[in-house]
């Protein structure tokens, strides 16, 4: 019987430049079996990956049935080697199966394998002249072309390492033991494999172990049976599950040291497309201005072929034989960002580390996820439906209080079971929720996307909110996502949103912004208690106070030399945020509220629009007397002057009226000092405001608008003189004005009142 004959290559995991030089040495050598380092208990779904309807990447789940939370994923990217490796072996038909200590006997224990210690990797990488080993890896190895000679130099050099540590390391430990039972798996699942009558057998593994296994078919079993003998064991179960480049570059285990997975599937699509090292430099700065571009910012082709320069010049300076990631980032940010961190912190996100998300095929076996939602859904009662129906809950008791949690944690997760009909919950205080239910099949679909997030529900929701509030980049979005959390109990998970709303606040001057971040907030600590969040109210306070505080001092530079829509934009938020600060109750939040209204109100230079609402919160929190109120009023009315004048004054009489015509109906000196600066404008001057007057007042309700006319009559048939007191006024000159007023007011019938 021929000897078999073992080839052992020792790979980086999820290295493109690796995952070449695999497939050119898998080509020479021609082997009838591929082992790859993996769960043996997972052996059954190795076929998957040849499934057309599965996009990378995705990951093998291994967990325990029972223990759902005691689990590991294997994650697999199109560029990475051990998928390569099988890719290579289902196309040709031939034997593929992992080799590792299989994890129903690893999930059964309480702690994990020993790492190689990290000092011997910087060894190396320093006397390459490198500061990192990860980046003299990549530097020597993934932009390179992928030879198949690279193997035999990697196991000469780790087997070095591994001398060096061995003669250093200290006595055995549980985890250093459970290291070496791992390697014994692996030479046992090589010698079945020889046994069973393979003659040209590959092993695909971190290259730490592959000295190791070198000899593996050559010597003995029984000293590793003995390393394996009475391990303990536990049922598992295992799957394929979607994963994203955003999770591999947080993995541990397989896609350990994996920072910049969008930038490996840039190396792998290069190399794939046989583009030059110079070539793929350019490729990737110019997708990189193109997402500056889509984003707004201005990038020209000028700027890339200045970054490129730069990247090359940097590449030469250090010595290096064409630019890497390194020299690549240096120079976007110097040459295409200005320097500016947050346009090179979006090619970060989205181009070094990308949003690539995989896709499994329907009919892949069941996720945890899945077992769990199924067990709450039974447990609740909530039995999933494709017809529509209406749930109406009553938050005062559990059962319906744990359905709502459950509901709102699936619509974190972007499934969509449930969509909230009428919520009355933190906003009024009340304890009802109605919702709309409806089970379609795309939602399975979604079920296993969102397993790549966690293996309960209420996990994987934890992970995905705080994963969406790293990424958010405005306040209103984190302040609203405050509720979100709220109502899916997950108080966990708020920490780290309001720390990213301290960041945010710090980082950004955008006063609207701020504002609108207020109500959220304010919701919140006002009937917080409602969902037991009294443990979190003096961080939620805290935050609050510091946007109040920041928003007050910036409020006077975005209230001048801004356009009417912002301007309306900004009266709103006023508005909004008024309201919150009254629902925060607290006495040196308001005081400071109502001082930066005073600053709107009464500074040079503030647009009208934006004092007159400043102005009007002021007399509804009785801040301003309303004699004060009248008298900013008279002074905002200026009789005479331009037309630009005239538009000043009708800017601040729609700030200070806007949504509040009532107030108009029963404070008759405002009435009459509107009245008279009406009266006293000419033709020329009414005509140009009269669109903004008509915009104030077509806004207010049916009712307001007939107690307004009806006060026009008033005014018309008894005059109007004796209950203002102004002896100036002339009640021939205002009945001249009527007709116009009910134009303005969109009341025809105004147009017939009598004199």
């Amino acid at each position: 019987m021929t000897a078999p004959e073992l080839r052992v290559f020792g790979i980086r995991h999820h290295g493109p430049g690796t995952s070449r030089a695999l497939l050119a040495a898998l080509a020479g050598f021609e082997p009838d079996c591929v082992l790859v380092e993996g769960p043996p208990d997972a052996d059954d779904l190795i076929h998957w990956l040849a499934h057309p309807a599965l996009v990378m990447p995705v990951a093998l789940l291994v967990y325990r049935p029972d223990e759902l939370k005691r689990a590991v994923y294997y994650p697999f990217a199109r560029f990475s080697p051990e998928y390569q490796a099988l890719r290579f072996a289902l196309e040709r038909g031939v034997a593929a199966g992992f080799m590792d200590l299989p994890q129903r006997h690893t999930l059964a224990l309480d702690y994990t394998a020993a790492m190689p210690p990290p000092g011997v990797f910087q060894d190396v990488a320093a006397a390459a002249g490198h500061d990192g080993y990860e980046a003299w890896w990549d530097a020597v190895v993934e932009q390179g072309k992928g030879h198949a000679g690279l193997f035999p130099a990697v196991l000469e050099l780790t087997a070095g390492m591994r001398q060096a540590t061995e003669e250093t390391a200290a006595g055995e430990t549980p985890e250093a033991r459970l290291a070496r039972q791992r390697e014994a798996a692996m030479r046992a699942r090589i010698r079945r494999a020889a046994r069973a009558g393979h003659t040209r057998i590959a092993a695909v593994c971190g290259a730490w172990h592959s000295p190791a296994l070198v000899d593996a078919h050559r010597t003995p079993g029984e000293a590793d049976d003995v390393l394996l003998a009475e391990l303990p064991s536990v049922a598992v179960a295992a799957t394929w599950i979607p994963w994203t480049y955003g999770r591999l570059a947080r993995s541990g285990g397989y896609g350990a040291g994996i920072h910049s997975p969008g930038w490996y599937d840039h190396l792998w699509a290069s190399g794939e497309a046989g583009l030059s090292p110079a070539e793929m430099s350019a490729g990737w700065l110019a997708a990189a201005a193109a997402l500056l571009r889509e984003e707004g910012m201005d990038t020209s082709p000028g700027h890339v072929i200045e970054t490129v320069r730069l990247a090359e010049a940097l590449a030469a300076m250090r010595g290096r034989p064409f630019p890497g990631l390194p020299e690549m980032e240096d120079a976007a940010l110097s040459a295409m960002c200005g320097g500016d961190g947050e346009p090179m912190a979006l090619i970060r996100r989205r181009l070094i580390v990308g949003e690539r998300m995989g896709m499994v095929p329907p009919d892949v076996p069941a996720v945890p996820l899945q077992r769990d939602l199924s067990a709450e859904q039974a447990r609740l009662k909530l039995r999933p439906e494709p017809e529509a129906s209406a749930l109406k809950l009553d938050l005062r008791k559990e059962m319906h209080l744990e359905r709502s949690r459950l509901l709102n944690r699936l619509t974190l997760l972007d499934i969509p079971w449930g969509t909230t009909v009428k919520a009355r919950g933190l906003q009024t205080g009340t304890y009802t929720e109605v919702w709309q239910l409806q089970w379609t099949p795309g939602l399975s679909l979604r079920v296993i996307e969102a397993a790549a997030w966690g293996n309960t529900v209420r996990d994987a929701a934890a992970a995905c909110a705080t994963d969406a509030a790293a990424g958010r980049a405005e306040l209103p979005e984190l302040t609203e996502m405050i509720d979100q959390i709220i109502m899916a109990d997950l108080p966990e998970v708020l920490p780290a949103i309001l720390a990213r709303i301290e960041e945010l606040s710090t980082m950004k001057r955008d006063v609207p912004h701020m504002l609108a971040a207020l109500p959220p907030l304010a919701d919140v600590v006002r009937y917080g208690s409602l969902r037991q969040t009294a443990d979190h109210l003096p961080l939620l306070r805290r935050v609050f106070d510091r946007l109040l505080t920041r928003a007050c001092l910036g409020l006077p530079g975005a209230a001048t030399a801004i356009d009417e829509g912002a301007a309306a934009d900004l009266t709103e938020r006023l508005s909004a945020a008024a309201t919150a600060v009254r629902l925060f109750q607290a006495e040196e939040a308001t005081g400071r509220w109502q001082q930066a209204l005073g600053r709107l109100a009464d500074r040079d230079g503030i647009h009208p629009n934006v004092a007159g609402r400043a102005t009007r919160l002021l007399l509804d929190e009785a801040a301003l007397r309303p004699d004060g109120a009248l008298a900013r009023l008279e002074r905002a009315l200026t009789p005479g002057g331009s037309v630009e004048v005239a538009r000043y004054a009708a800017d601040w009489l729609d700030g200070f009226l806007r949504d509040s015509g009532l107030l108009l109906l029963h404070d008759r000196a405002l009435w009459g000092a509107i009245d008279g600066w009406l009266t006293a404008l000419d033709p020329e001057r009414f005509q140009a405001i009269l669109p903004l007057l008509r915009r104030t007042f077509a806004a207010y309700p049916e009712g307001v608008r007939q107690q307004l006319q009806d006060r026009l009559r008033e005014a018309g048939g008894r005059g109007a003189t004796a209950a203002v007191q102004m002896p100036t006024f002339d009640p021939r000159r205002a009945a001249g004005v009527l007709p116009a007023l009910g134009r303005i007011l969109g009341l025809p019938a105004a147009a017939e009142v009598t004199t």
